[in-house]
């Protein structure tokens, strides 16, 4: 189905009838880490469909979610909405209710100021947490952004960049695909660097396999024509093997945030969830999704190797997640990557302390170059092979490589795309207390 669309310019702004802008407040009181010490950096933005559309969103299962969280849990729900006002510089979690009024108040300026209702606006928030907003600052801003609101690329690129704290470059991405016989455009924006290992859920519940899990924002907006049902439907599954399958650090942010808008301006029929139409809309939305989510491992903090761990053989896919997890979340693993260093030992020791069930003597753990089917095995049935430490040293040094893993106890498998840890992320993420611009959120 990845041949049926191309990728284009004007992530959040290539789907017809879209505004957006981004601009500077001050919204940063203290400090979010040394990546958001960027001068004047847009911190806030606006994202507007010229029409209502139909919404889905998924959100942290962090039993202490943001004031934003708990404001778009509940409109999302409705199904209908027509903007988005975010914020870096402040997560707005653990405020209160001073925080909740405030997240309210964001979106009752937009939707008096843009004429539309209240329920149809949703915010977004990420910083530092236990900080209230600056709201003077706030109103300022959004003042200025509403004048600034259009479709022209920038504005697309300007909200990309105001959602950034740590991450060092901004992540967007577009695509265009024919569906029953119109031109549809899917485009999207994301932002994340650290504490990240997001496990979302459309209400913030946490399921039974769910994870824990910086915050990760994902903004999407497309002009295909559906019912707030189908995209209910679509959301979650691109979500799954997307922002749901990263890590960088294995920790959970209280305000992860995905949310798409379809405004149905490409004027397609609307389509069912047993249609070939939603194939063809799922396969797009897997793609933006995935490209977004593999952004944020390669630009995590202090990220120097990018690892995708591949568990297969277990028993059920409860058993290759929890693998896949414990292998990529394990320090010492995480610190061996960056190191360079083969060391299956402490592949075994994370999948043996590891839910999964795991028996020493048919485990197989190897190497290969992204997506690659040529495995370089240092283990086979818990015992060494024949590669060299030459050869496994040299599998292991690109910056980025697969690691295969196979349990051989059934037919399940599960992925996982993880990052190494370095010195600069412990440096990164330290602060020093007399210095509260270095202090992370």
């Amino acid at each position: 189905m990845k041949s049926t669309f191309k990728e284009i310019k004007g992530s959040i702004v290539a789907p017809q009838g879209f505004l957006a802008s981004g601009v500077f407040c001050d919204i940063k009181k203290l400090g979010t880490g040394k990546g958001s010490n960027k001068g004047q950096k847009r911190d806030l933005a606006l994202i507007v469909s010229e029409i209502p559309a139909a919404v889905a969103g998924l959100f942290t299962t962090n039993q202490v979610c943001a004031a934003p969280v708990k404001v778009c849990v509940e409109r999302v729900k409705k199904g209908i909405a027509q903007a988005i006002v975010v914020n870096s510089g402040n997560a707005n979690a653990c405020t209160g209710k001073q925080g909740l009024q405030d997240a309210r108040e964001m979106t009752a300026w937009l939707a008096k100021h843009l004429r539309m209702p209240v329920e149809h606006v949703l915010v977004g928030s990420t910083g530092r947490i236990g900080i209230t907003m600056p709201m003077a600052n706030v109103r300022t801003g959004l003042n200025e952004a509403v004048t600034l609101l259009d479709h022209a690329l920038e504005n697309g690129a300007q909200v990309a960049e105001a959602i950034m704290t740590s991450d060092t470059r901004s992540k967007q991405i577009a695509v265009e695909f024919k569906l029953g016989g119109k031109t549809i455009r899917l485009g999207g924006i994301c932002k994340g660097a650290g504490m990240i290992q997001p496990g979302m859920s459309a209400t913030g519940k946490r399921p039974a396999v769910t994870p824990l899990h910086a915050t990760m924002l994902c903004f999407i907006t497309t002009d295909a024509a559906m019912e707030a049902k189908v995209l209910r439907t679509a959301l979650p599954e691109a979500v799954a093997q997307s922002f749901n399958r990263i890590t960088v650090d294995g920790d959970m942010s209280t305000n992860d945030t995905v949310l798409v808008l379809a405004n149905g301006l490409a004027g397609n029929r609307k389509f069912g969830v047993r249609s070939s139409e939603f194939g063809l809309f799922q396969a797009a939305l897997n793609h933006v999704c995935l490209e977004l989510a593999k952004m944020i491992v390669r630009d995590g903090e202090g990220v120097h190797r990018v690892v995708t761990v591949r568990v297969n053989g277990a028993k059920s896919f409860a058993d290759a997640d929890a693998a896949a997890r414990a292998v990529a979340n394990s320090p010492l693993v995480k610190t061996s990557w960056h190191g360079g260093d083969p060391n299956w030992g402490r592949i075994m020791d994370a999948l043996g302390y590891s839910p999964a069930t795991v028996v020493e003597e048919k485990v197989d753990i190897g190497y290969s170059t992204p997506g690659s089917r040529k495995i370089l095995w240092s283990l086979k049935r818990g015992q060494p092979t024949k590669a060299t430490f030459k050869q496994l040293c040299a599998a292991v040094a690109p910056e980025e490589f697969d690691l295969h893993v196979n349990l051989n106890l059934g037919q399940a498998g599960a992925v996982i795309y993880a990052a190494d840890l370095t010195e600069a992320y412990v440096d990164f993420n330290k602060g020093d207390v007399s210095d509260p611009d270095s202090l992370g959120g």
